[in-house]
């Protein structure tokens, strides 16, 4: 099989993971970085062009786009999309787990457990907000934050109020959402494969963050979930008709709830936590299921 990699950044762990698994198994793939790409876009023939050479097709295309570059990330593979080549992850299922408000309206529409959470426009609403989440601590995020940045917890009713006042005058839009207290600084990470939960890991975060990101300082373990959060984990990346996905959740007095579905989740935490082979999973997921033109999203733009 002959796979296309797009990433900016060959040499990351998660990057070099997948290429050896995939060279290891017999597969030719080239890592191409998305930015290079260029697009000649017909309505019959649309085509592909790297470093000015043409790219000849490829029979699947792993999408690894960072958040910084999402719309032209999603344009490149749609273009291969459009050109028949099967991708692990479609564009379309991409675009929605990268807006938190889209996705997580996808998710509550499913019934699936979430945070209390409220969204806004007007700063003057700052308190309906507040009352809306069950009043301070309450977590305040940026859409488009990623890996822990842009995400703030207001521990009291003033100094939320000033947060989102101030996101709010500086005209970013963020999602603000009730404070697990009982989670005490933990969520787990749901690695689904092809409908199926293949690794799960704890991770804490540092004793002075209420974050539990690993590229923040936190640490992780191999963990075994219970029946209901490997179920939510599923019917979470299926609702966003991800392949592969992390999921992240929380356990609250009430269940779990999801706080987010990555769509290009790192391996190395959970590589080294389960001591499993993400990497040969994704490309035996390949090898099972990439056919050419076989894209949903194939001719829809």
């Amino acid at each position: 099989m002959k796979i296309a990699m797009l990433a900016r950044n060959a040499n990351l762990y998660s990057h070099r993971r997948i290429v050896e698994a995939a060279r290891e198994r017999g597969h030719e793939i080239d890592v191409l970085n998305t930015l290079r790409v260029t697009m000649n876009i017909t309505s019959h023939r649309p085509e592909a062009y790297y470093n000015g050479a043409k790219l000849e097709l490829y029979d699947a295309v792993i999408p690894r786009i960072g958040a910084s570059i999402t719309f032209y990330g999603l344009a490149v593979l749609r273009q291969f999309e459009m050109m028949g080549v099967w991708p692990l992850n479609e564009s379309v299922a991409i675009g929605r787990s990268r807006d938190k408000l889209r996705s997580m309206q996808i998710l509550a529409r499913a019934g699936l457990g979430l945070p209390v959470t409220a969204f806004a426009h007007d700063p003057k609403q700052t308190d309906e907000v507040l009352r809306m989440v069950g009043g301070a601590p309450v977590v305040i995020k940026l859409l488009e934050g990623t890996q822990g940045i842009g995400v703030v917890l207001g521990e009291t009713e003033q100094s939320a109020k000033s947060v989102i006042e101030a996101f709010r005058g500086a005209n970013v839009n963020i999602l603000v959402q009730e404070f697990i207290k009982e989670s005490r600084s933990q969520d787990i990470r749901a690695f689904v494969i092809g409908g199926k939960v293949v690794a799960a890991m704890q991770r804490t975060g540092s004793p002075d963050d209420f974050r539990s990101n690993l590229h923040r300082g936190g640490t992780a373990k191999q963990i075994k979930i219970t029946p209901e959060e490997r179920s939510t984990a599923i019917r979470a990346a299926r609702k966003l008709g991800l392949n592969v996905a992390g999921v992240d959740m929380l356990r609250s007095n009430h269940g779990p709830v999801i706080m987010e579905v990555n769509s290009s989740p790192g391996l190395e935490g959970i590589e080294q936590a389960t001591g499993k082979d993400i990497a040969g999973k994704i490309i035996e997921f390949l090898e099972e299921n990439a056919v050419k033109g076989k894209t949903k999203t194939r001719g829809k733009g």
